[in-house]
Formats: structure tokens, sequence, C-alpha cells
């Protein structure tokens, strides 16, 4: 009911996402123990602030926690429920949730004891456990399930516990497939925590304090284990699920599965050829489809470890087959372990996306992190025999005198405890072990196929003659833009083209030009669950390598897994294909299917075209081809080309409902695809590989004709324009949080917005589409407008192909809302403040009669109510305080426009943005005449430029930037030349020296790190609100009501359509969806979970007036973000030439010359804001709403537009957009409440008391602090008073005197000012001097620890990150992406990670120990020195801008000195080595010196001089 109940308006229960924090406790000889549970239970709650709790604050998301089958308290409970228990081993027993409802429980027991029957076991009875249902809260307690524990025997010919346990799974799959068959209203409500003979999972919608008290079990004195597994989950719903809480069976999973829908596609389409040797045909049968429908991406990933496990292979050999290593171009990995990857990823594509992963079998514990490290994981090993691994270092106190070794997992790697031998198995020996099982090796040097490797084709394709490839050009809808902006860049350059100021065209369903069929599917991205990933700088974690083929049995290990085709990248060209064609190894052999239809125009025609596709290539593969061609060359005027994307889409899930498709492979030889879009989509939707033999030949044909000014021969332009292709699907693959084509591979991540629902179900099976949209009979109209065009269009002797005009306004092209005349009539109202021309302005906009451009033009206003007069609506100032501009950089656009636009704001009392490019401090200042050039809103985004203590202290909002409209998952790059005097100084770096803004917020990688930022942005500023702009994409309500639990006071949806300095135009056009959806969604959701009234809702995308913020408003936004259409007031006039530096009005450049031609005034902006204002009062008026607050998601006030007659508009579906949502009487549907931020009880406020002195008169003070992880964000809030005070020179050095012992929580130090001094014995999480802006941080291990603190983990990941100024001293290692964009800090360390000292762009980094790969990637500036007596820095280091250089006298000093200082802060055993063997130390050093940054010195350094 739940799930029925759940797919109201726009959700569907398939957006969810969870995170949380996880861990184990093991005694690593397997003694048992009461003391392991109840100190699991321990680190369980204090990982509390990892869970989240929804609108009903005694509900949690959930928690568990996975034991050994505790045998004496089971044996003595069933003894009095006279049920004999036999030895451990004997029995298994099932954890059981039943329905409540006492008819559905009878009948779930009936099925249970017919299965035990069937499978000849023995049932010894069942145990009611005794829980505390007072403990839980309201949501949860709805829910609740009754919780019974099953006994069975084991049967005497089953003689070991393996094979029972195999028993068992395949008892409750069984259970599970006939309840569900059976019983389908009990369904929802049955399941199993576990059903073994060696573990039970005690789990619930509980908090973690919750659950020791729930179930008075992990109370009991009697419980016992070796080991624990705990989870603590944060779900961004707060849709009761008991079930959904972790630990499930073997893992428990942190993190997020970015590929499902291709994860279990792909493990679908195999089902035909599973075969174990360990199942008999009768128990496949009962497994099978082994998932359950209706779970998490966890539960998922559990369900196919079990398979895999219960298969014969080792649980360390399944989670290495589904999380590898980043593997493909490591040559630094061992190549037995590089084979047995290779060899692997023939049959398995990696389950990709960040992950900590804990795992048991019952004997072995252990855990495994993902490829790119993107979750934390601290262990530590005690020398009584413990192993405790979490999320969190300190979240069980320990003697430290006990400590043998502090550590964490590094990216891709294992932590393995085997309980039955004793001992602790590292990384390197459990897979050098897993490796050597089978000779891989040899395997793929004999089997694999390089295609480089194959003989000549049998025949060819001639070139098309220039003829041809115009017709073809025609048909397949190339127009001359395409080519010139998209293809000849591409042929040139081998780079994407840019583009900017964002799109303002009809979407593809509304526009009445013939649409590619791409143009209909939005890319999806990573926002707030999980993150995207910089392909360029972290190019070692991505891959494009495929394989074709046939995938084979997943459960069982065959040398002919690898004999397939294995090629570096899917992209194809025309000789490659032809070799592929004639591929025969005697077992391998490829097939040409035409993907035609009759182009007669006649209903049906196309399906019977697919239907046609679809049985051949199932005949294929019955014939025993590997390799299908999907060829469209052979086009007539009487046969049409079925959308390559359509045909390829169509024949894979035909293949995967038979359960053929695992059984070769798809290759496309296609004439529609030749932009990145393109090529994604087909990937996406399951083409293997991809030859875009028209594009190639539009290249040779410009070459041929002279169309290309260019000496670079043909060969060069194809290999470029291959190149950019796939850089480009890197980026998209990135943008998702995903690292290698396989996992892309078939993923479907996509929204698909105007195509209907039957055309998705069958076609493009388990996409998401919400507004219906064109049929298939609707789709050929499209693909035969283009068809008539190349066949039967005039014999004219020109080859004109039609204008375009998608990126660019053109006449004879698309249509823009931002057109020359109305930009002309927005400037003339606002310039002489003349509504009535603004009323003209509107009247162009809104009237989408003709020509419709986006979903609020299909709307009218409904009339419930009757009209008001005007002078009854609330007045125009307090709506105008409702208003803010986009995010737009100083550096973007110029300060002119940029004040310019704070000022107008700040005079009606709305909010500017500074975008992400910090804020000059003059600003802060009035001007002489009362006006205000402070934009009230500061960005902190993924750069952090200029992200200060003082920054954040002087804002009213601080708005967190998950996602820009025009290019969400995205970074971005500001070359030098761009970074003159002035934008160095705002964003505290280095003029002439590029700056990359990374992709993601190295802060944030899940829902749980996004609330510690808001956490440490609420202490950094109390009174500002914090905003988290996210963009509208399919699911961004679920996210919403996440970052609502997060305790975001803002919430803003961005449209996709929003503008951009520079962006691919890929981005601009494809990714992401319009503001109306996303919009919808979040309202929607938040009302549902009874969330609403807790956040503001903004929207921004390209609203242009009065009605555009009406529709907004009845759509659930109480307030609006205007960008464009101010910078158009202000000036702009849609040049989108703002990447090239060249705008003609001085808006979008920093070139002084042009920047004088800024005409703009506040007054103009002004204008705009009041027009704005008094349309919608007008509306309000007419609606017979007062107030903006009753009129906020009242949707019912919106409905379709009568008499719509266009074609495609009318198949539009917007009943999800319109469907109220019940809500309690109680709730508003506006802000009415204030977020609870739990600031009462932490640590700061003692800290402050302390300080009290040297805040009033600067006195130096001294204090000592107890720590524990709980403890977080610690001296932000400090720092915030000295801003206010002292500003951002703060207090004298060593002002306010610190120590602290113990485990600090994360964010330790963060945007810690000038003046502050802290010393922490012990250690600290991650993010340790986030932002540092002047503070001194100082930390060593406790003087009771006995290891050698060079050697062990110290502090946790993203130290330093953006830090601005100060100095950390760390005698100990840190982990990933150490000193990640620092601008400014000083900094000594003794060891790092990964990713150290990514895109730093000032400050000295002092390394003295080990650093891992990827070592300077992005860095622009700063320096870093690194000890390197082993000489292996240079191969774990990215030199792509770095030179490695000897030391100066120069830098000897510096080092000398910090080593001094490293000694007497933390006593440092490895700086005193240092020092006392200087002369040969020091040439061990190496010092990472940025080209960019030497070549500025250097010309600084002679500028001096002369």
């Amino acid at each position: 009911m739940q799930q029925d109940e759940s797919r109201q308006g726009l959700y569907r229960p398939e957006f969810e996402h969870d995170s949380c924090g996880t861990g184990f406790i093991t005694n690593i000889n397997g003694h048992k123990s009461n003391q392991i549970i109840d100190d699991a239970l321990t680190m369980l709650e204090n990982m509390e602030h990892r869970g989240a709790c929804g609108c009903d604050p005694e509900s949690g998301d959930g928690a568990g926690i996975l034991i050994q089958l505790p045998h004496e308290l089971l044996m003595e409970e069933c003894s009095n429920l006279e049920i004999s228990l036999p030895e451990p081993g004997e029995y298994g027993v099932g954890m059981i949730f039943f329905p409540k409802e006492s008819a559905l429980k009878k009948a779930c027991r009936i099925q249970i004891g017919n299965a035990i029957e069937k499978l000849g076991l023995h049932k010894l009875g069942y145990r009611k456990l005794i829980v505390n249902s007072t403990v839980i809260g309201e949501t949860a307690r709805k829910a609740e399930p009754d919780v019974e524990q099953l006994f069975i025997q084991r049967p005497h010919h089953i003689n070991n516990p393996e094979d029972f346990e195999r028993k068992l799974y395949v008892l409750r799959r069984y259970i599970n497939k006939t309840i569900t068959e059976t019983i389908p209203a009990a369904a929802e409500h049955f399941y199993f925590t576990s059903l073994s003979c060696k573990t039970i999972v005690y789990k619930g919608q509980v908090t973690t304090y919750q659950l020791r008290q729930y179930f008075t079990d992990l109370t009991d004195p009697r419980i016992a284990s070796g080991f624990a597994m705990i989870h603590s989950r944060f779900s961004t719903n707060t849709f009761p699920s008991w079930k959904l809480a972790q630990p499930f069976r073997l893992i428990a999973h942190n993190g997020e599965i970015n590929t499902l829908t291709g994860n279990l596609n792909w493990f679908y389409s195999g089902l035909k050829s599973y075969a174990s040797s360990y199942f008999t045909q009768d128990e496949m049968e009962m497994l099978l489809p082994v998932i359950d429908n209706n779970q998490s991406d966890s539960a998922c990933l559990d369900n196919i470890i079990e398979i895999l496990l219960h298969s014969g292979r080792s649980l360390p050999h399944v989670m290495m087959m589904l999380i590898p290593e980043a593997w493909d171009g490591n040559e630094q990995m061992d190549p037995l372990k590089k084979a047995f990857y290779e060899f692997h990823a023939a049959l398995m594509e990696p389950w990709d996306g960040p992950a900590a992963i804990t795992f048991t079998d019952g004997k072995l514990v252990g855990a495994l992190l993902d490829r790119n490290g993107l979750r934390p994981l601290r262990f530590v090993v005690t020398n009584d025999g413990r192993v405790i691994a979490a999320s969190e270092a300190g979240v069980l106190n320990l003697d430290e005198s006990l400590v043998l070794q502090k550590g964490r997992l590094q990216p891709g790697k294992m932590l393995l405890i085997d309980t039955e031998k004793g001992k602790i198995i590292t990384d390197d020996e459990i897979k050098h072990q897993i490796a050597s099982l089978q000779p891989y090796g040899r395997w793929l040097e004999n089997y694999k196929i390089q295609l480089g490797e194959l003989g000549e084709p049998r025949l060819a394709f001639a070139s098309l003659s220039e003829d041809s490839v115009y017709r073809y050009q025609q048909v397949f809808g190339y127009s001359r833009e395409d080519i010139d902006t998209i293809i000849k860049p591409m042929a040139l350059d081998g780079k994407e083209p840019i583009g900017s100021m964002g799109t303002d065209v009809p979407l593809a369903i509304l526009s009445d030009k013939p649409q590619h069929l791409s143009s209909y599917f939005k890319q999806f991205f990573a926002q707030v669950t999980n993150p995207p990933i910089d392909p360029i700088r972290e190019r070692l974690v991505m891959s494009l390598s495929t394989f074709i083929g046939n995938n084979g049995n997943l459960l069982d290990e065959d040398k002919m897994h690898c004999h397939c085709v294995v090629l570096k990248h899917p992209i194809l060209k025309n000789h490659q294909l032809e070799k592929l064609r004639s591929i025969d190894t005697g077992m391998f052999h490829a097939k040409t299917l035409q993907t035609y239809y009759n182009a007669d125009g006649m209903p049906g025609s196309m399906e019977r075209g697919i239907a046609r596709l679809c049985r051949y290539a199932e005949d294929s593969v019955d014939d025993g081809f590997e390799v299908l061609i999907l060829s469209d060359r052979a086009i007539d005027s009487e046969h049409a080309p079925i959308p390559s994307l359509l045909a390829v889409s169509a024949v894979h899930h035909h293949l995967i409902r038979s359960g053929r498709r695992g059984a070769v492979g798809i290759v496309v030889e296609t004439g529609d695809t030749w932009e990145v879009h393109h090529f994604a989509c087909l990937l996406a939707f399951g083409a293997t590989a991809i030859n875009p033999y028209l594009a190639l030949s539009t290249i040779e044909t410009l070459k041929n004709n002279g169309s290309m000014e260019t000496n670079l021969d043909l060969k060069t332009l194809q290999k470029n324009y291959v190149k950019s292709i796939n850089d480009g699907l890197l980026k998209i693959f990135s943008k998702m949080g995903i690292s290698t084509l396989q996992s892309y591979h078939g993923s479907q991540v996509f929204e698909i917005l105007g195509i209907n629902q039957q055309v998705v179900d069958k076609y493009f099976t388990g996409a998401v589409t919400r507004i219906g949209g064109l049929g298939l009979d609707e789709i050929a109209r499209e693909s035969l407008c283009k068809h008539r065009l190349g066949f039967g269009g005039s014999k004219s002797g020109t080859h004109l192909l039609p204008e375009g005009g998608i990126y660019q306004w053109k006449r004879r092209g698309e249509s823009h809302l931002f057109n020359p005349t109305t930009v002309h009539l927005l400037q003339h109202a606002t310039r002489t403040n003349d509504y009535s021309i603004y009323k003209n302005y509107a009247k162009a906009i809104n009237e989408q009669s003709e020509k419709h451009f986006t979903i609020r033009g299909l709307l009218d206003f409904a009339h419930h109510r009757e009209p008001i007069s005007l002078e009854e609506v609330e007045p125009a100032e307090n709506i105008m305080k409702r208003f803010a501009t986009g995010a737009m950089s100083f550096g973007s656009i110029s300060h002119e426009a940029h004040s310019t636009m704070a000022i107008a704001m700040n005079r009606i009392g709305g909010k500017s943005n500074t975008g992400e490019g910090g804020e000059d401090e003059i600003r802060y200042e009035r001007l002489p005449n009362g006006d205000s050039m402070r934009s009230a809103i500061k960005q902190v985004a993924s750069a952090r430029f200029g992200v200060t203590s003082n920054y954040l202290t002087n804002a009213d909002e601080l708005q967190i930037k998950m996602a820009q409209g025009a290019k969400p998952g995205e970074g971005g790059q500001l070359p030098g030349h761009k970074v003159d005097d002035w934008i160095a100084k705002t964003r505290h770096s280095t003029p002439g020296v590029g700056l990359i803004s990374p992709p993601p917020h190295h802060d944030i990688y899940s829902i749980e790190d996004l609330a510690q930022l808001i956490f440490d942005l609420k202490n950094a500023n109390r009174a500002a609100r914090i905003n988290v702009k996210l963009v509208s994409k399919a699911g961004v309500g679920t996210i919403a009501a996440g970052v609502a639990k997060a305790h975001a006071d803002v919430i803003l949806i961005a449209g996709y359509d929003g503008g951009t300095g520079a962006s691919p135009i890929s981005s601009i056009k494809h990714a992401g969806l319009p503001w109306e959806l996303g919009l919808t969604e979040a309202h929607q959701t938040l009302v549902r979970n009874k969330l609403r009234s807790r956040v503001v809702l903004q929207t921004d995308g390209q609203l242009k007036t009065g009605r555009d913020l009406a529709i907004a408003c009845l759509m659930g936004a109480e307030e609006w973000g205007v960008a464009t259409a101010a910078l158009v007031a202000g000036g702009c006039i849609m040049m989108r030439k703002c990447h090239l530096n060249t705008c003609p009005v001085g808006v979008a450049t920093q070139d002084p010359e042009l920047r004088k031609l800024f005409s703009g005034k506040p007054e103009h902006i002004v204008n705009l804001f009041r027009f704005l204002a008094e349309e919608l009062r007008e509306i309000m008026a007419e609606l017979g709403f007062r107030t903006i607050n009753e009129m906020v998601g009242r949707v019912q006030f919106l409905k379709v537009k009568d008499g719509l007659t266009n074609w495609k508009a009318k198949k539009i579906d917007l009943s999800g957009i319109l469907q109220p949502v019940n809500h309690p009487k109680e709730m508003t549907l506006y802000n009415s409440e204030k977020q609870d931020h739990g600031m009462d009880a932490i640590l700061d406020w003692q800290l402050l008391e302390a300080a009290k002195l040297a805040l009033e008169d600067k006195t130096p003070v001294f204090a000592e602090f107890d720590v524990k992880n709980v403890d977080r964000t610690i001296g932000t809030l400090l720092s915030n008073e000295i801003s206010k005070i002292y500003g951002s020179v703060g207090l004298p050095d060593n002002t306010i005197n610190y120590k602290f012992k113990g485990s600090a929580g994360q964010s330790f130090g963060a945007f810690a000012t000038k003046g502050i001094s802290f010393e922490l014995e012990g250690e600290a999480n991650d993010y340790v001097g986030k932002g540092l802006s002047g503070a001194q941080l100082a930390i060593y291990p406790s003087a009771k620890a006995t290891f050698t603190p060079e050697d062990n983990i110290i502090i946790g990941n993203v130290a330093l990150y953006g830090a601005t100024s100060g100095e950390v001293f760390i005698r100990g290692m840190a982990g990933e992406r150490f000193a990640v964009r620092n601008s400014g800090a000083t900094t000594v360390v003794e060891g790092i990670g990964d990713h150290g000292c990514e895109y730093m762009t000032g400050g000295l980094a002092l390394i003295l120990g080990e650093t891992g790969r990827n070592f300077a990637a992005g860095m622009s500036g700063g320096i870093a020195w690194v000890y390197n007596p082993n000489n292996t820095f240079a191969e774990n280091c990215n030199q792509e801008m770095v030179d490695l250089d000897p030391l100066s006298p120069k830098d000897e000093e510096q080092i000398i000195a910090l080593l001094h200082k490293h000694i007497h802060l933390t006593g440092s055993e490895v700086a005193k080595q240092l020092l006392a063997n200087w002369k040969e130390a020091s040439l061990q050093f190496v010092k990472v010196y940025p080209r960019e940054y030497k070549k500025v010195l250097e010309k600084l350094q002679y500028q001096t001089i002369g």
C-alpha cells in the first residue's frame, strides 16, 4: 500500500537515497563476549549525528547490529518455550518481520511451513521477541512489525555449515517468492532480516540510541558474540520502512550505487545462462530472479553478493569483483592482480559509486572502500586483540596505551580479519591469494581479442560522395549550426565546444522543428547524495574500456569468459568497424542488421520495423552470433532510419526480457550521432560501441572541399574528433559520479521528457518519464520530416542545410524567448521606467499560443475565488524582499555589473549573491549616498574562493552551491590571463595563475556530509540562513527532503536553463530539467514528509515575468531568483560571448576598455523588480489572494490551457504537476517554523566563555578541554565572534590558547581565524582546518600512545580544504585529499593519502613522509616540499601542471624554520632526525613547483629588480 500511495504527483519511490555511518568491532581470535556487543552499540550511539530524523524526532531512519548467533541466550530462552536447540551450527535462526494483522501473519506462517517441508528441513519452533515499543516514535510505530525468531534444524545429510547456510539461503528466497506471489497484501510487511546458522541481525526504524532499548535481547547479559557490525541510516525520505535499515545479511553499506538500473539490467540479461553446481535446477528456479523488488541499492548489492558467495566464490573474491580498484591504466599495480580485475571485468561491470562497505560471512569480517576513497573508514588495532573500524575515529573511548595501530582504509583497499585463524590479513595478502586462484593472465593472453590484431576486413564501404553526405545529413537532421558550432571545433581543437548564457529555446516536446530523439533525454547528475568526479584531474580512476561479446555464466569461472573483443574506448572508425564485421575466430562472429522502417507515413509502420529488428536480433543470438551490428546505412526514398537510440534500446531490452542480452555485444553503425550527448544516450541504453560514420564522413567532406581552413590532415582531424567525444563522455559519466564506461553502459541515467509511458515501458524499460508525450507514430512523424527533406526535396545544386539557431538566435532558426524584440522592450521599459512598455515585453514572453517554449507556457490560471481589488494585495515593497539575483561571480561578470546588481537589490530589500568568486571587503562599507555594494548572499561553492571567517560573518544568507543549472555536476576554470590583481585579491590567489573549481565539494560526498557543512556554516554565522542550491532533476524532491532533514533553512531549486559564464554546450542543452518539474516535486515531497514548513523554497531559471513568478508561487516557491533578466535590464544584449571575454556592453568581461562601455544603473534593475512585483500583484488580485503566503503551493489554481492545438503540445500530460498533495491542517505550505540546528550543547559555548577577556581587550587566555568525536566544528563559533568584532584582521597571534585531549569530531578548527592557537593531543576526524582563516593548529598523539606517530593516521581526509591563511602542524599521517584547494595556509605533516595538494593555489605544504597517488593534480599555485628518500614520489605525482625541482637555499631556510616550529609544537621525532642530518636529508627533498605560478613569480622578481 505504501508504494502505491507514494507514487502521487511527480514523486517515485525509486528516487530514494540513503547514506550513513557504519563500522564493526571484532575480537581477532573470535573470542565471544557481551562486551563486544555493548561496545558496538556505544560506537553506534556515537555516530547518531551521521543518521537522521524526519518530521517525528523520535523516529529515526534506521539502525541495526549484526552479530554471531548468541547460542547461550537462545538455548535458555527456547528451553522456556519447550524448544530443544541442538549444538551451535546444527540449527539456523530466522529473524522475521511479520505483518501485525493476524490473518496475514497466519497465512505467512502456513507458507513458511510448506516451504520448510518442501526443502526437506525441520522446523523447531518460533520465539516472539520482547520489544519495547514505547521508546520509538509515532511514525516508526505505525509501521512496526511483529518480530519473531524461527528455528530450523540442520538435516543429517548436510554435514557442513556452508552447505546448511546455502540451504537456508534457498529457503529464504523461496519463502519470499511464494509470499510475494500468493499473499500480495503481506509482501510489503513480511521480511527476513536474516536466516543463518552463523549470524543474526537486529534492526529497525529506530535511532541509534533506541536500538538497545527496543530489543531487550541486546541488553541481556547472556548475549555474546566475537564480532558485531553496525549501521546508522540517513535516508532522504521519512516514509517509514523497517526493512531498509541495515546491516543486511552480509554487508552494511555507507554509500550510493550510481549505476543501479544498469547493474540490475546486466544481471537480468544473463538469467537464461545462470547455472551452478552448488544448486539443483529446482533450487535455481526458487532463487531467481535473486533480487527483491522495491528495495534500496544497498539491499540489491547484498542480494548479488549472496548469490555469488553461495555459488562457490569467497566473500573477498566477490567484493573484488563488484567493487574493483581502479586497475585500467594503473602501471603500478601488480600484474597478477591486474589480470584478475581485467578477467572479471569481461564478466561483470563495477557496482560504481562512493562506498565504505563492512562485510562478514560469520567467520571473516572486513571492510572495503570504493576506487576513489569517497567515504571515510578509520580503524584501530589494540594489543588486547581487538580491531575497531568505523566511519569516524574515536567512536569508542579507548585507553591509548592499548593502541598498536591507527589506520584508515585507502581507496579500493580491503581490511580483513579471519576470526577462525585469529589474524589480520592485509590487502596485498588477500588480493594476491585470490588473484592466484586461476591463471587469469594466461587466459587473457590466449583468449582476449584485440581489434588491432584482427586481419583486414573482407570488404568495406567506399567513402560517401559529397552529394550522399549532404543527403544523409538532411535525413539524419544535421544543421549548419551543428557543423559549424560542434563538429568543426571538435575536429580542429579536439575539445568539446563551449557556450554561455543558458538556453531559452523551446523544449524538444514543444518545438515545431523536427528534433533529434536524444533531445528528449535529459542527463542525470550527482548532487548531495554522491559526488561528481573530476575526469581531468582524477583521470586515474576513470576508464573507457569496453568488452564486446558473450558475458557467459556469472555463477562459474571459465577461461572462455574473456573470449571477447577488448576496446580501449567505444568509438569505432570505419575501418575498425569493418574489421569487426568480418571477425571470425572460429567461435566469434558478427551479424549486421538493418535499422529501417517503411517510410509510408502509415500508423504502426515504425512499430513493425522495430518488431522485425528485435525478431532478427533474437534469431541471431540463437544462431550463435556474439556481435550484432545495427546499421542505418541501408536507407532509400522508401525506407527511413529508425532513430539509432530507439533501435539500440529496443533490441537491448527485448534481449534482456528474453534473458539473451548477456550473450551478445551491440555495435551501432549510425548516421544520426555526432555530438557527445548522442553517444552518451546510446551507451546508457545498451550500445557497446559506436561507429559515427556520417560524422566522420562530414569531416572528410569539409576537409576535401576546403570548408575547414587547416593544415591538419584528415587522420588527425578524425582523431581529434574521436578524442573530444571520449573526453566529453568521461565528463558526462563523471558528472553522475560514475568512473567507468562499463558501469555507465546500460545505466539509463536520463529522464525522458516528452515521450509517452507506453513507448518508454516497451523500448526504454525502467527509464523515468513523467509528463507523457510522443508515441511511436509521432516519433516517426518527426523522423519522416527529415527523411522527406533528404529524399523528397528539390534537386538544386546548392548544399544548404537548415540554419539551426539552437545556441544563438538566428532569424530563420529556432525561436528564443530572449530575442532582439524582447531584449529591446525590456531595456526600454526599465530605462524609461515605463510600466506600459514592460507590459508589452511581458505579453511577448507570456503569450505562448502560436509557439510554445516552456511547461509553464502550457498552463493557465484557474479561478476558484472572487477577484479582489489591487489595494487589498500586499504591497510591492513586501514582495520585493522575496527576490534574489542568481549567483554570478566577480570574475564571470565585471565589477561594474556585479556591484550595480548588489546596490539595486539592497535598495529593494532583496538579496544579491556573490557567486563563487568571494567578495572584496571594501564592499562591506556603505557608499557616501547610503547605498551598499555588499551582497547579502555569500556563496560557498566547491572552490571556496575567498571563503574566510570574515566573509561568512558578513552575510545574511550562506548558500551552498551543490550544482549550477547550466552545468550541473561540473566544475569550472578561470584561465590565468583573466585573473587580474583585483580578482586574485578577492579570491585569495595569485594574479596570472589559473583557478580551477572542482566538480564536487570535497567535504560533501554524501547527505550526512552536507549536514556537517550546514552545521559548520551555522556555527560560522548563526544569524544567517543556510541555503542549499540544487538543480532540477528527477528525484530532486527526495534530495530536498534529505536537505531539510540536514537542517538547511532555504532550498533553492534551479532550472536547467539558467545562465552561465561558460559551459560545454552539451551541458547547457541536455543536463537537468525545467524548474517547473523540480520545484513541484520538491514541494510535493516536502509536504508529504511533513517537512515543508521547516524550509523556505526558492526557485530560479529564466524567470522573466510576473506571470512566471505567480506560477512558481502556486507550484510551491515563496522566493524567486532572477538573473538573466536582471542582466538584460543592466545592459546585456544576449550575444552569448561571455566565455570569450569580448562582451561588447561591459557586462561579462574583465577587459578594462570594454568595461567602460557598461551603461547599467541600479535604477534600471530596481525598475525591473518593481515591474515584476506589480505584474504579480495584478495576478494575485485576479485570483483572490491577498498575500504570497496564502498563495504558495496552491497548485489547484493552475490548469492546462484550453484548446491546445499543437500536435506535440497536446500529447503532454501535466497531471503529475497539477496534483495537490494532502497535508495536515496544522502544517503550512510555506516556511513557518525554524530549524533546530543543534547548537545548544556545543563545546564552543565553553570556548567562548573562556575567551571573554581576549574578546574584550585582547588579553591572552589559556584553557584545557576534553573532546570526543561528537564534539564537531570546534572553534568556528568562536571565530565568528572574533570576526564580528575585529573583522579579517582578527586578534594578535596566540591570544586564545586552548589545549584539547581526545578524539575531535569533524571540522576541527574549521574557519578558525587569526589569534587562535589550538593544540590537540589525540586525533581528529575529517575536514581539519577547513577554510582556515589565520589560526594555528597543532595535532599530535596522546602521551600514552606507544605507536610510532609517522606510521599512523592522526587526522582524517580533506584537511585544509579551501584554507586561506594560518598554520597546521601534524605529528603523524593524514588521509586523502590533504590541503585540497589550499589558498594560503602553511602546513607540516608526516605522510598523506591520495590526491594531496589537489587544486592548491597558494600556501606551503611540507610533507615529511610518503604520499599517495595523484599528488598535485590541478595544483596551479603554492609550493610543496616532499621528503622522498625512497625515490618513489615522481610516479605518485601528477606532473601535468607542476615541475619537480631541487631545493633552493631559500627553500632550505623555510623548511628548517618549519621543522623547528614542528618540533616545538608537536615534539616530532621525524623533524628532529631530519635536522640532525640536514646536509644529507636536504638532498632527498623534492620541490613541487606549479609551472604557471613559477612563471608569474619569476616575472614579478624580474619586474622588482628592473
